[in-house]
Parts: C-alpha cells; sequence; structure tokens
C-alpha cells in the first residue's frame, strides 16, 4: 500500500516544491489515518501541510487508492523525525540518533536500545558510534530510529 501511495504522492509534492518525507498507513481506535509528512530545505510551514493536503485530496479522490473511509493528515517529520528509509540514514550520517532493536543485539547483555552517531549505511547496515565503541546493525533488526536534536 505504502509503495502505491508514494508513487501517487511523490510528484503531488514535487509540484508543490516539497519532498515526500514518509507516509503511514495506521488504525488507531476505529479510524483509518492516512498521515503524509513533507519537508523541505528550510522548514514547513502551516501553509505546505494545507496545500499538500489540498492536493493530494484531488489525487486520491481520483485514484482512489485506499477502500473505505480514513483520514488524511499532513505534517512535518520533526526535528527528532523518524528514520526508516535507506537515504534518510544516508542523510543524516555524522548525525545523532537512537535506534531501539527487536532483540537484543547481544544475547548476553540483553541491550536492545543505542543512542549514537551514525557513522555510515551501506548493504543495509547501519553502522553509528556510541560512548563506548561502534555498533553495526541490519535494518531489519531495527524497529525503530529517531533523530536526537535534544539529550
Amino acid at each position: 500500500m505504502n509503495e502505491i501511495l508514494e508513487t501517487l504522492m511523490t510528484p503531488v509534492a514535487q509540484a508543490l516544491g516539497l519532498e515526500l518525507y514518509d507516509i503511514e498507513y495506521v488504525k488507531e481506535g476505529a479510524d483509518r489515518i492516512l498521515r503524509l509528512y513533507i519537508d523541505n530545505e528550510e522548514s514547513i510551514s502551516l501553509d505546505d501541510c494545507e496545500r499538500m493536503s489540498r492536493a493530494a485530496e484531488v489525487v486520491l479522490d481520483e485514484k482512489d487508492p485506499i477502500h473505505g473511509e480514513y483520514r488524511l493528515q499532513v505534517s512535518s517529520p520533526g526535528v527528532e523525525r523518524k528514520l526508516s528509509k535507506p537515504e534518510h540514514y544516508i542523510r543524516y550520517i555524522g548525525h545523532k540518533a537512537t535506534i531501539k532493536l527487536f532483540a537484543p543485539h547481544d544475547p548476553v547483555s540483553g541491550r536492545k536500545k543505542f543512542t549514537g552517531k551514525i557513522i555510515n549505511f551501506s548493504n543495509n547496515q547501519l553502522s553509528i558510534k556510541t560512548e563506548d565503541e561502534e555498533h553495526t546493525f541490519n535494518l531489519q533488526q531495527i524497529s525503530a530510529c529517531r533523530l536526537m536534536v535534544f539529550d
């Protein structure tokens, strides 16, 4: 579903001078929500979100890729944004991030959460430098990754 939505929404964002950063289609309670996260070189304004929402609604109504009712939300990914795509990891090499794993990286320590500077991303492997050492994770091990701006 996300691939179809990304194919439809990327050109809409680009036409507005924006980047489609990420998409979430989730169920929260009884509601289904389609979230479009947009970004640009400067900062995202409420006007940017409104323009993207209006333009996205036109395409979504015309193409009807989602069956049933849902709410559309458009926002900025925020400063402590989620990293989930290879291009996100590459873009933020040199930045601090918190990584949560599905299972412990080392069964002896049981550690599943790491905070450090992203030092490399290649072949679906993310490497970070924590205070004490370097760690490399396969993307399939990562349950969540967010930039850290504030400690």
